[in-house]
């Protein structure tokens, strides 16, 4: 029964086919068994943002970032063990949402994520403008080693990274790549774009910008 044989003609050749068809059910029952076991010890974190903005910001889960908030579901949901995390949320011009969670083996929450603006937060008087064309455009973006948002917020025809004129340092990370660095020196009202490609890697190669817990975000566009 888990080894069959079958016979095919194919441009007048016979072939003899070996069917495992009942093995292919068994993986699929004990995979299908294993995810069921796995969301039972596991519990599932959702997200809500109060305003696009807080659906944007980059979401910390004890120190890694996963992701921005509103694409924190479907393939990409959040299951966590059982226990004590905590959630960092973070947003440029916005005060740090934190949050401590205690996860339930089997259950579901909602963490409702609302941001208030960073006092002393100031626009410079000479800026320049910066998009960046990355893939994948999920990464984690920091500007002189603050963290300034997903790079999906500053690219295509519409988005750009509104930064202070003068030298800055330009980090994109997202674990699973390694870690892209560049150096832009831009005068006041220029513009101008960065481009590449980000190359798949361990999570170990990270810096520890993406590990390390969340920095408060800077409050002038360095």
């Amino acid at each position: 029964m888990f080894n069959r044989q079958s016979e095919a003609m194919v441009d007048g050749t016979l072939f003899r086919l070996r069917r495992f068809v009942p093995v292919v059910a068994l993986i699929l029952l004990l995979s299908a068994a294993n995810s069921y076991a796995d969301n039972r010890v596991m519990g599932e974190v959702q997200f809500e943002g109060a305003s696009r903005v807080e659906r944007d910001s980059g979401v910390w889960i004890d120190g890694q970032y996963l992701g921005y908030l509103k694409e924190l579901r479907g393939d990409k949901k959040v299951m966590l063990l059982p226990g004590e995390h905590e959630i960092n949320v973070r947003q440029a011009g916005l005060e740090d949402f934190v949050r401590k969670i205690v996860v339930e083996p089997g259950r579901k929450q909602t963490v409702h994520v609302a941001m208030q603006k960073s006092v002393g937060w100031q626009t410079p008087s000479a800026t320049a403008t910066l998009k960046l064309t990355v893939q994948p455009n999920r990464a984690a973006v920091f500007l002189d080693e603050w963290y300034v948002g997903h790079v999906g917020e500053f690219g295509g025809k519409f988005h750009s990274l509104l930064i202070a004129a003068g030298k800055h340092r330009i980090k994109i990370e997202l674990p699973g790549y390694r870690t892209f660095e560049t150096e832009v020196n831009l005068l006041a009202g220029q513009k101008s774009e960065v481009k590449t490609e980000l190359v798949k890697g361990s999570i170990e190669q990270n810096d520890a910008m993406i590990k390390q817990s969340a920095r408060q975000a800077a409050s002038n566009p360095r």
